[in-house]
């Protein structure tokens, strides 16, 4: 062999060698021992909300697939609606804090009865963005899924039913209110 094949030789080793580990380092994903990593469908990671969506994902189990679909869709409204419910709580106290209403905690209530009510009725309206069933070898169906909520739809209809309270009818600003939920979604 000459020297000049076995300095290519080399090199292709060392070239096969450096590009197999690099990919092996960019798909390892390193979990404690004894544990797995387990990668679910409709997950938070892929659907979290953002700026202008209240999202929310959930699973369900049953032997029965639509019950597995029933429980999973119950498991995400409830999750959207704690999700949203504590957002609002947040923005209607920076609200009336950040203005100078003389009765605060009578308005204070006021926004937290008003976000109850409407997010039990726009809850039912949430769209499903992500809808994924699996089957386990015991024969027990696995539903995954993930729903949305407009935010400026939360906040349309937070004011519709403020506007018509008319304790607080005047001094309402819907504008301000907006930025301060704008700022939370943020």
């Amino acid at each position: 062999m000459t020297k000049r094949n076995l300095l290519l030789m080399l090199f292709a080793v060392m070239f096969a060698f450096a590009s197999t580990s690099c990919k092996k380092k960019k798909n390892a994903v390193e979990t404690p021992e004894g544990e797995v990593l387990i990668s679910e469908y409709c997950s938070i990671e892929e659907y979290g909300s953002d700026k202008s969506t209240f999202r929310a994902t959930a699973t369900g189990e049953s032997s029965d697939r639509e019950t597995a679909k029933k429980k999973a869709r119950s498991n995400a409204n409830a999750e959207l609606a704690k999700t949203i419910s504590t957002t609002m709580q947040i923005v209607g106290d920076n609200y009336v804090n950040s203005t100078e209403f003389n009765n605060k905690e009578e308005i204070t209530e006021t926004f937290n009865e008003m976000a109850r009510t409407v997010i039990e009725q726009e809850i039912k309206g949430a769209i499903k963005i992500c809808d994924k069933l699996t089957q386990k070898t015991d024969g027990r169906y696995i539903s995954y899924i993930a729903i949305e909520l407009s935010g400026d739809d939360i906040v349309s209809k937070y004011n519709e039913r403020l506007s018509k309270d008319e304790r607080i009818k005047a001094e309402y600003n819907y504008e301000k209110f907006k930025e301060v939920f704008e700022a939370e979604m943020e």
